[in-house]
């Protein structure tokens, strides 16, 4: 007899286990990183709770493994209540048994929603546009690099090997040969994302050399950063089938470009269904500025969650193919802010200050805060970049430290996101940053040792 459970999962995950005997279910949440964090247990023992629970501590954990300071209040630790969203319940395909994913949410023993949770921050952020009469529509591209295994963190990350016996090339853009050294990684991918339910609109390579670029169709945010969060493990257990490495880093390899994560932004009007940015002529509507204007007046105070390590800021250079800048433009790839070609169904604003480091829950949320408080203050965006806008000055913070201080002076962000997340954000991102700076680097030995 079936689990009244799996009666509730989406068809692809039916798909998966039909015919097969359910062996495990992993009971997943996305911590601060975005690391998934949870318990697995057996599918028998899965179908007969509702609930699971977890410290609130895991929202504390740094990258390394450390704990932050509790802004909040005293470590102690206290159980918080995981709820299934059967609705993300998804394959794990490159697991020996079978095995499925599901995404819980996370509520503090009081039935409130845990401020903290990543996801229950996108979902805030959601909620403050519907009562509004508003439904966000994103679609992101999410990009990575494909390299050789790297067993010794004291040795640079290299290219992959690719079919032909050559290391991966840059300098490849939009090649498909270049994707094909990979192709059994790609193939992997393809794979596992069917068995899990999951579209691709289209992978392509980059510039960088095993870089790779996969896009998402549109859709809503939530669902979206759940795609992100279980793509970054599928193509990293697609990699490691292949003998080799794919790395989120926003700068794994010195005179590579970076990888973003672009994201796509329209507003739809609940009760009309239309796209807030056209009017019934076509044409761009004041709301579509003043998304735009939100944009460039608040992503500063978000950039410690777009690019929230310090390898991140490596991205924010000139001459590599991201965006500095908070200018915005038609069809304008130097431009932080760019407007696609479109029809005025989905005319969309492109933010391209993301790199793919970030939490998908807190990426989305950040960029989709500063698009809200746009279309509240109504304001009114810069002129159009109309030229090249990579020799436009400087506006972002280029250190962790610097985008934390302007994070947290930021009354509009905090009271968007929610001023405990942000607390809890900042003494983790202030930890991990501390534990940084006693590293010393080769760049140091090498011109410091002797010279100065």
């Amino acid at each position: 007899m079936t689990p009244d459970w799996l009666k509730q999962i989406p068809q692809a995950a039916q798909d998966y286990i039909a015919g097969r005997r359910l062996d495990e279910v992993e009971c997943i949440v996305a911590d601060i990183a975005g690391v998934a964090r949870g318990k697995a247990m057996p599918a028998s023992k899965f179908a007969r709770q509702d609930k699971f629970y977890l410290p609130n501590s895991i929202f504390l954990q740094t990258i390394t493994g450390e704990w932050a300071d509790n802004p909040t209040g005293a470590f102690t630790e206290p159980d918080m209540i995981l709820v299934p969203d059967y609705s993300t319940t998804t394959a794990a395909p490159w697991s020996a048994d079978c095995t499925l994913q599901v995404i819980h949410d996370v509520f503090d023993q009081q039935g409130a929603p845990v401020p903290m949770a990543p996801r229950n921050v996108l979902k805030r952020v959601l909620s403050l546009y519907e009562a509004r009469g508003w439904r966000p529509i994103v679609a992101p591209e999410m990009e990575f690099f494909l390299v050789a295994r790297n067993v010794d963190p004291n040795q640079p990350i290299i290219p992959p090997m690719g079919r032909s016996g050559r290391r991966a090339a840059a300098k490849q853009a939009y090649s498909l040969s270049a994707v094909d050294e990979y192709g059994k990684v790609i193939d992997d991918i393809y794979d596992f994302a069917e068995a899990q339910g999951f579209e691709i609109d289209g992978i392509l390579q980059e510039g960088g050399a095993g870089q790779i670029e996969i896009n998402l169709n549109h859709g809503d945010p939530v669902r979206l950063a759940d795609e992100i969060f279980f793509f970054k493990r599928l193509i990293r257990e697609a990699a490691l089938r292949e003998d080799c490495f794919a790395t989120f880093m926003a700068k794994p390899i010195e005179g590579e470009p970076g990888s973003a994560m672009h994201i796509h932004h329209s507003i739809i009007d609940i009760a009309s269904g239309r796209n807030i940015f056209s009017d019934e002529q076509g044409r761009e509507t004041p709301a579509f500025l003043n998304f735009i204007a939100g944009m460039q007046a608040h992503l500063p105070a978000v950039i410690a969650l777009l690019a929230p390590y310090v390898n991140s800021y490596r991205r924010y250079v000139p001459d590599f193919a991201a965006p500095i800048n908070l200018e915005w433009g038609r069809d304008n790839r130097t431009t932080g802010l760019r407007v696609p070609v479109s029809s005025p169904e989905s005319r969309r604003v492109e933010n391209r200050l993301a790199g793919m480091d970030c939490n998908p829950y807190l990426g989305l949320a950040a960029s989709l805060a500063c698009g809200y408080l746009g279309l509240v203050e109504g304001s009114d965006p810069r002129p159009e970049c109309l030229g090249d806008a990579y020799m436009s000055e400087d506006e972002l913070p280029l250190t962790l430290g610097d985008a934390l201080d302007i994070m947290v002076e930021s009354e509009p962000i905090g009271e968007v996101l929610g001023k405990e997340f942000v607390a809890v954000y900042e003494s983790v991102k202030r930890n991990e940053y501390k534990e940084f700076l006693q590293v010393i680097s080769p760049w140091e030995r090498e011109h410091l040792l002797l010279n100065v």
